[in-house]
């Protein structure tokens, strides 16, 4: 079964938590603390495989769970690291936040992965808490927890043109002429129900990939019919061939199925109605009255687009057509790939840009503004010491941390750096 979409939940590991041990020896009364680290939860890491169609697993599996990061131990023992989730999917899948509402990746090239979400860092054990006035801390860090999102899987094909126009005009006849595509024939509407993919072939270098989407009808932006469901498939495409029957064998009138099929590429997409497209002609063999073709084309051409005329039952003017095919693809750049924002930095801006957490007298401070700050200091240059505390008065650390109730001599941990707080 082909499926295109998927919503699903991943959950990066937890952190492990730190310890609070403390050093047993024979002969030795007291040892001091040895609690270790706990271990960082695992990573949700997506990969596209070219060997997979598809998203039909994630419509039986919806909740995908990264390893939790081990707790330390004594013995001043690090927690082991949770594994990362691999997680495979088609290429050309791009992933969405559904809650945030934008993309966090393209996966458009074969082995190609992201981390959708990270794993939590381990909590620190009690031996880092140590200080000459403080022995014997008798707590550690909890470990963080792990990111957890909802996230929309879209399958969108890789082809570098598309066959669009109402069902029933030939264009998986067309397809399988061309190509080693053999799609489901026959003379009734909505034979295509699913994307089909084919490599036109001109020799090493020049083939290019064509993608037969199912027919579209009217009100398919608003999600009539299968058009709709596929469309998607086609916002990767370089060029359209948009096919009309001009024999007028249903009593249908191809220039109102043009424009009724155009008119729903604006609804849709206004990128996608902004693509080139090769208007194809088809069933000629089925008309009588040459003059209509003539007419056709005058109209088409007069609205600035290039004109063919095929017959699917007997190939005429089809090697012209995919010659044309091949000589404006040349001259058309690759599409760009989706726009992705980076999540993290997204959550970051509408978050608070520093947190405290007291354990008694010891104060952890989390976030990117302290850790930056900490990270940038020279804590073997005076005037790099002295920005620093300024730094810390400017943007409210100080301010807060008193309000916390932090006092002369209390420790004060950002990342991995302590030191004491003065007033």
């Amino acid at each position: 079964m082909f499926v295109d979409m998927a919503r699903i939940f991943v959950k990066a590991g937890n952190g492990g938590n730190g310890a609070v041990a403390f050093h047993r020896e024979k002969y030795v009364a007291s040892g001091g603390p040895d609690g270790g680290d706990g271990g960082k939860g695992g990573d949700v890491i997506f990969v596209a495989d070219c060997n997979l169609s598809t998203l039909m697993d994630f419509r039986y599996k919806r909740k995908y769970t990264a390893e939790h990061g081990g707790n330390g131990a004594g013995g001043n023992c690090t927690g082991k690291d949770g594994a990362d989730l691999l997680i495979k999917v088609p290429v050309g899948t791009a992933i969405k936040d559904s809650d945030l509402g934008v993309y966090l990746a393209d996966l458009s090239e074969d082995g190609k992965q992201v981390i959708i979400a990270k794993g939590g860092k381990g909590g620190f054990g009690n031996a880092r808490f140590a200080t000459p006035k403080r022995q014997a801390p008798r707590f550690a860090k909890p470990g963080r927890k792990g990111e957890e999102l909802n996230i929309e899987l879209e399958l969108k094909m890789l082809a570098d043109v598309g066959l669009l126009g109402f069902p029933n005009v030939g264009k998986s006849t067309l397809l399988s002429m061309v190509s080693s595509c053999k799609p489901k024939i026959a003379n009734y509407h909505f034979t295509t129900l699913i994307p089909n993919l084919g490599v036109v072939d001109f020799g090493e270098g020049e083939s290019f990939v064509m993608a037969d989407i199912p027919g579209i009808i009217e009100g398919a932006s608003e999600g009539v019919g299968l058009g709709h469901a596929f469309l998607r498939h086609t916002e990767r495409t370089r060029l359209l061939l948009h096919v009309v029957d001009v024999s007028g064998f249903e009593g249908r009138d191809p220039i109102k199925d043009f424009h009724t099929i155009n008119e729903e590429l604006k609804q849709y997409s206004e990128r996608l109605f902004g693509k080139e497209q090769i208007v194809v002609g088809n069933k000629i063999d089925l008309v009588y009255d040459k003059e209509t073709l003539e007419t056709f084309r005058t109209k088409m051409e007069a609205e600035g687009y290039k004109v063919f005329f095929i017959s699917g039952a007997t190939r005429e003017g089809v090697d012209e057509l995919m010659a044309y095919t091949r000589e404006r693809l040349s001259q058309i750049p690759p599409e760009e790939a989706i726009e992705v924002v980076d999540r993290e930095l997204l959550i970051r801006e509408s978050e608070e840009p520093f947190t405290i957490i007291r354990e008694n007298d010891v104060f952890i401070l989390e976030g990117d503004l302290p850790e930056k700050l900490i990270n940038s200091t020279n804590f073997t240059d005076y005037e790099s010491l002295q920005y620093l505390q300024r730094a810390l008065i400017k943007s409210g650390i100080i301010a807060a941390l008193k309000e916390k109730g932090a006092k002369e001599g209390d420790t004060i941990i950002i990342d991995d750096t302590q030191f004491d707080f003065v007033e």
